[in-house]
């Protein structure tokens, strides 16, 4: 089976697995959830984790290190085009001029739902600024071409709400962003389970990002794990194609051309 690598901001990455580092019961658990996932990419909230801000408190990077992964500051918590900016050039200056943010502005507190207007305006913010934005959107196909066309390297629309584990809630809208798409599509909030993460797969997603999935289930590591193959068996179903859906069955042993 030939399969291209996910290319994201021209760097290739095994894994189709991004995961996030919140919610963990500690850090330890966080480092062994994120190596039983196999994931390369690992998202960073950057107000609410310490990666050198805080030289009193534990610091994440000492369990997930930068010559392991690679390291996507967040703007979760972010609620306007202003906070947003300003959360990613503090990333920029804790990473040593790192570029590669995940952009979310949140519209909602309830909900976590993006505000879709100021997401895009943050975006042009830091494209133009030099920052490599893989961008957390809605499943609007408008306004995720638009996303792209200003120049994020990726794209993210929501599969149902963060933190929700409903799954993919509307698989046609993926679709025709997929479909019209020439950056990479991931999957980024709503997955509950292996099975939702193998859907978004199937579909023709380039990756799938979870944190609230892995975190908040029993068996955390366990859970990493499973995911981790659900990702590789959808990314397979979807190169290998799958078979045509009908009203009816075939008999698999036809009885037209067989004597009696």
């Amino acid at each position: 089976m030939h399969d291209t690598p996910l290319n994201i901001a021209g760097k290739t990455y095994r894994s189709r697995l991004l995961v996030g580092t919140g919610k963990y019961k500690d850090l330890a658990e966080t480092h062994a959830a994120t190596e039983a996932s196999g994931a390369e990419i690992v998202t960073v909230a950057i107000r609410r984790t310490n990666i050198g801000q805080h030289a009193d408190q534990p610091n994440l990077l000492d369990v997930l290190p930068v010559d392991k992964y690679t390291i996507l500051p967040n703007t979760a918590g972010c609620y306007t085009v202003e906070d947003a900016v300003r959360t990613c050039k503090l990333a920029r200056e804790l990473l040593d001029g790192h570029a590669l943010v995940k952009l979310e502005v949140l519209g909602d507190e309830k909900t976590l739902y993006p505000d879709v207007i100021a997401t895009v305006q943050a975006a042009e913010i830091l494209v133009k600024d030099g920052f490599q934005v893989m961008v957390y959107t809605s499943d609007d196909p408008v306004i995720a071409k638009r996303l792209e066309n200003i120049g994020c390297v990726a794209v993210m629309p929501l599969a149902a709400p963060i933190g929700s584990g409903l799954g993919v809630r509307n698989p046609y809208n993926l679709l025709t962003i997929i479909e019209n798409a020439t950056v990479p599509i991931l999957v980024d909030a709503g997955v509950g389970t292996a099975s939702d993460a193998a859907v978004a797969m199937e579909l023709g997603c380039d990756g799938v990002l979870m944190n609230t999935a892995i975190a908040l289930a029993k068996n955390p590591v366990l859970m990493a794990a499973a995911m981790k193959k659900a990702i590789e068996a959808g990314r397979e179903a979807f190169l290998a194609g799958r078979m045509p859906r009908k009203r009816y069955a075939s008999a698999s042993s036809p009885l037209d051309g067989t004597f009696f």
